[in-house]
């Protein structure tokens, strides 16, 4: 299964009167790394989470970021300060008759006092917390890896449009290079009748240099090996594992045999293929720096 490492990915649930939002992103990185923005209170849901999205991907720069409002409020627990609450109405009236103010205190006035209440944060479950992050976590996986899939089915569609053009290019290399021996010889023979004129021509001699430059220049095992490469590369594309660091490796190979044709290449004919081979090649690497 081809899957991009760009991706997103978002949940939003409220579970046991928790209000959670789980985000999920990435992009391309060479290795898996992970990063996690948390509220504070729940900073030990880290590695949890980590292990959670680790198991269903592979490499990438992956960020993840959680937010969780308390909206049944049971978690809080207010309660009031009444002997700071009795302190401020003794103080007040204390001055009233001094100022000529009206004893008109209310609830909102006690709301407004300093300290007047405790907020006090309840006991929480840690394994019920979890169950519900991890729950809201894994919906948005599944839309992370979602756009990570179809994103990497477009990308497999277009590097087996490359791979085709490649096979296409390699057969036509492998259709001139006899051609290019041939061609060779007839020049060797037409320059040597031209210097000798009337001179006996040793067509051995001819034979013999024209094999020696065919043995030079064959890239018979350069593109089998090259064909089998390929064969991989179409194998890699079509299976079900995550294969981007192997694409990597079998794209370096491929590379190989193609310098390898160009550095015995006599033929023009061939040198132009060559380019366009390493042209070709050098979009499937780009492709790949982005495959999971």
């Amino acid at each position: 299964m081809i899957r991009s490492m760009t991706g997103f990915g978002r949940a939003r649930e409220i579970v046991d009167g928790r209000d959670i939002l789980v985000e999920i992103r990435s992009v391309n990185h060479r290795y898996f790394e992970f990063t996690a923005k948390l509220p504070r209170s729940y900073i030990y849901l880290e590695d949890k989470i980590k292990q959670l999205v680790q198991a269903r991907t592979g490499r990438g720069k992956i960020e993840i970021s959680l937010s969780i409002y308390n909206v049944s409020g049971k978690e809080t627990q207010i309660t009031v300060n009444q002997p700071v609450v009795e302190n401020y109405i003794t103080a007040l009236r204390g001055i009233k008759e001094d100022l000529n103010l009206a004893d008109n205190l209310s609830l909102s006035d006690v709301f407004r006092m300093t300290d007047a209440f405790n907020v006090l944060k309840a006991d929480t479950d840690e394994d019920e917390i979890w169950r519900a992050v991890s729950a809201v976590t894994a919906s948005a996986l599944e839309r992370f890896i979602t756009m990570r899939e179809n994103e990497g089915r477009r990308i497999k569609t277009d590097l087996l449009e490359k791979v085709s053009l490649i096979e296409s290019k390699t057969a036509e290399v492998e259709r001139l290079s006899p051609e290019t021996t041939e061609n060779y010889r007839k020049r060797l023979f037409d320059k040597l009748r031209e210097i000798l004129e009337n001179t006996q021509i040793d067509e051995q001699r001819v034979l013999l240099e024209a094999a020696v430059f065919a043995e030079k220049t064959a890239v018979d095992e350069e593109i089998v090996r090259l064909n089998s490469h390929i064969a991989q590369l179409r194998e890699m594309l079509d299976g079900e594992d995550i294969v981007g660091r192997k694409l990597d490796f079998l794209v370096q190979e491929i590379n190989r045999e193609i310098n390898t044709i160009g550095s015995k290449a006599q033929d023009l004919r061939i040198t132009k293929i060559v380019v366009d081979l390493k042209s070709e090649l050098e979009k499937i690497r780009e492709q790949i720096q982005n495959i999971e």
